[in-house]
């Protein structure tokens, strides 16, 4: 049997059809915004995986091109391996329902959204989140608490739902929030320095909105919801809990209470081989239960430390930010380098400026065709003192370096007063907490030294949440580091500028955010923010005035669009040999503009003068050096500009009676002319001898 429901989001009709397709799925449901389909297939293992600390939930967020009309490019013509859009959508469906599963749940569960219509102004990454949730609690998986997605625009100062394409490139905000009926669960969020206070109502004005996805899917789940499995949880056995916890705590505590990072955790690591020495003959088979419960032991104390005794593992205040240092020009050759280092936490970005033609090339279902900004975030296992093997960018690296880069997309100056592709790489060279957010901090380092015109230097801050079992205390973190983000609720990452907001993305541990606590994180990221901003200022105020003498320099030049095709020439002919003779780049706009990129200034002056010669047109009265191509008993031809010939009459050789043509000029000779007529066929007459009478005129005006 199928089943439709509807409702009205944003004046549009959002639609959820069950029943009718996947009958071997758990859950499997098309969910429709307008002309946008996503389908999502939910299933679960009968079974908890064994030998495993970790819920197993994967998510699959899958682009079809077929959904906007496309074939895919390259040799085999199909979907390869997840676009960063579709890593970064997949991230953010995982992060709002991960907590709210069962604790102590370990079966495996897949949920796959597969992208089948896209229609410009109903994106389907929101759609994709509210069909995930959707599909979670209408199935048989033990997950009962819907989660609403909205995204929030802010246009002429007034915050929109969902906004259309159009309505997308006028806002100068694009929130996105993920709500249950009580609490907001995730922020993801990029804006044009977004006021804190403007910030904050948009995300309250996104929870309302939130509510009607809500109850759409409570709705749902009366009609025609399953009936929802009984998980077998994971729980240890209260005799090893109970022996573990008072052999532990104590020698626990004592090490927690180490301020120095490298001192806490030589400490941890004796009291393991203490727990190790006692408990491994005694449970063999259940050192993982024992290992478990130390983690627990060792999390409720730091949370305890933070509720209760008012400290932080590191001694330092609720507000206060790890001593930052900032340098720049560190490498000799890059472009731009800038250095940030909070605490142990410390990333190296290097910036590289290059020719608008090595932008990015986006092949996907998105509006966007091309990058001309990118951010990359490398992540190495040394960073964290570890041996592990190098690979390829993994989701996190992914995720952390788009947020990067979000942050400061809005201060990157446009093409027409900066015509270069720019590419940050954040190094990170050690990690111990907010790697992301220091990057942002790096890379606004990297952007001065290198001399890119941004429009204000950014800078980014993690907060942190500790909180009661029953969620009715709470204290906020400035800054966290490792030991807080791993045994805290949130992480609230926020970056800007000192005018405002340009970047959010916040995950929690718990079954969501009061408003107090979004409130409070803002007001006190923004005063971290400013705090960071300050040794920004002190190490560089100012993007440097030269850009490096490694980086190459742009030149621009205008020309009559449908005098392109002159410049290219038959197959990239001409274009293909201007670069060869010069050694530039060369990068052309429908629009007729020319950008010559060059480290040589030589090269591209010699470029330009080429192209200008191209596309200029010939004008009669104007004089010329030409180089004479054919001789003939009538007069020679002599071309003026490349491509542009004209004749030269015997009688107009000279300003005395010439017999012969060859008497005067050879094939090869350049010679003075003037351009006397055009005629209705276009073609050019030209007479030597009224150059010559020109000069001649000109050199007795001078004597004079």
């Amino acid at each position: 049997m199928s089943y439709t429901m509807d409702t009205t989001i944003g004046g549009r009709q959002m639609k959820v059809e069950y029943g009718k397709t996947g009958m071997l799925s758990n859950c499997a449901i098309f969910i429709s915004y307008g002309e946008t389909v996503v389908m999502v297939n939910v299933n679960a293992s009968e079974k908890p995986r064994t030998g495993i600390d970790f819920f197993p939930l994967s998510v699959e967020y899958e682009e079809r091109l077929y959904a906007v009309g496309k074939i895919p490019g390259g040799f085999i013509r199909r979907e390869g391996k997840p676009s960063e859009k579709a890593v970064l959508n997949a991230r953010a469906i995982d992060r709002p329902l991960r907590p709210l599963f069962p604790k102590g749940y370990r079966n495996d569960v897949q949920i796959v959204c597969t992208v089948l219509s896209v229609e410009p102004d109903n994106m389907p990454d929101i759609l994709a989140m509210n069909g995930a949730s959707m599909a979670l609690c209408i199935s048989s998986i033990p997950f009962s608490e819907p989660v609403g997605t909205v995204s929030v625009g802010l246009i002429d100062g007034e915050y929109v739902v969902n906004p259309t394409s159009k309505q997308r490139e006028m806002s100068s905000l694009n929130l996105t929030v993920c709500a249950t009926k009580d609490r907001v669960m995730m922020i993801e969020a990029g804006g044009d320095e977004i006021p804190e206070d403007v910030m904050y109502d948009a995300i309250q004005f996104g929870f309302k909105e939130c509510q009607k996805v809500v109850d759409f899917q409570l709705e749902a789940m009366k009609a025609f919801g399953k009936e929802k499995n009984t998980p077998a949880l994971y729980v240890v056995d209260e005799t090893l809990e109970r022996e573990v916890r008072d052999f532990c705590f104590d020698m626990v505590k004592s090490a927690m209470y180490i301020t120095e990072k490298d001192q806490r955790n030589a400490a941890m690591d004796e009291v393991k081989v203490k727990i190790d020495e006692i408990f491994a003959e005694k449970y063999p088979d259940n050192m993982a239960d024992v290992n478990d419960v130390v983690y627990r032991v060792q999390k409720e104390i730091v949370r305890n430390m933070v509720l209760r005794d008012k400290r932080r593992p590191d001694g330092r205040g609720f507000e206060q930010v790890r001593p930052i240092s900032c340098e720049v020009a560190l490498l000799p050759r890059t472009h731009g380098t800038g250095l940030f280092t909070r605490g142990l936490t410390q990333v190296l970005t290097v910036a590289t400026i290059g020719a608008l033609g090595e932008v990015q090339i986006l092949d996907g279902i998105g509006e966007e065709e091309f990058k001309r900004y990118m951010h990359h975030y490398n992540f190495p296992s040394y960073s964290v003192g570890e041996v592990k093997p190098m690979r390829g960018p993994g989701r996190r690296e992914i995720g952390h370096g788009a947020l990067a880069e979000k942050a400061l997309e809005p201060l990157i100056p446009s093409e027409e007063d900066f015509p270069y592709t720019i590419r940050l790489v954040s190094e990170v060279l050690s990690s111990n907490g907010s790697t992301s957010q220091a990057s942002v901090c790096g890379s606004t380092l990297a952007l001065l030294d290198a001399g890119v015109p941004i429009k204000r230097p950014a800078a980014g801050i993690a907060m942190g949440l500790v909180t009661s079992e029953d969620l009715s205390e709470e204290e906020i973190l400035t800054d966290i580091q490792g030991i807080e983000d791993f045994f805290g609720d949130m992480d609230f990452k926020v970056a800007g500028t000192e005018k405002g907001i340009t970047a959010i993305q916040v995950d929690t541990k718990i079954h969501g955010l009061s408003e107090n606590c979004i409130k409070l994180s803002l007001e006190n990221a923004k005063k971290a923010r400013m705090e960071i901003l300050g040794y920004i200022n002190d190490c560089l105020p100012a993007p440097r005035s030269e850009m490096s003498p490694y980086a190459p320099r742009a030149y621009t030049i205008n020309i009559d669009p449908d005098k392109i095709r002159d410049v290219i020439g038959t197959g990239g002919k001409t274009i293909n040999r201007i670069i060869a003779e010069t050694g530039v780049k060369i990068d052309i706009k429908d629009d007729g503009k020319i950008f010559v990129m060059s480290n040589d200034s030589l090269g591209a002056q010699r470029a330009l003068k080429i192209i200008d010669d191209l596309t200029r047109d010939v004008k009669a009265g104007e004089i010329y050096l030409g180089k004479v191509t054919k001789i003939t008993t009538f007069g020679a031809f002599v071309e003026i500009l490349p491509g542009k010939e004209g004749l030269v009459h015997i009688s107009k050789l000279d300003v005395t009676r010439v017999n012969k043509v060859e008497d005067i000029v050879s094939v090869g000779d350049e010679i003075l002319v003037k351009v006397t007529e055009i005629d209705s066929q276009g073609r050019i007459n030209l007479s030597r001898k009224d150059a010559i009478k020109d000069q001649e005129e000109t050199e007795k005006d001078i004597e004079k």
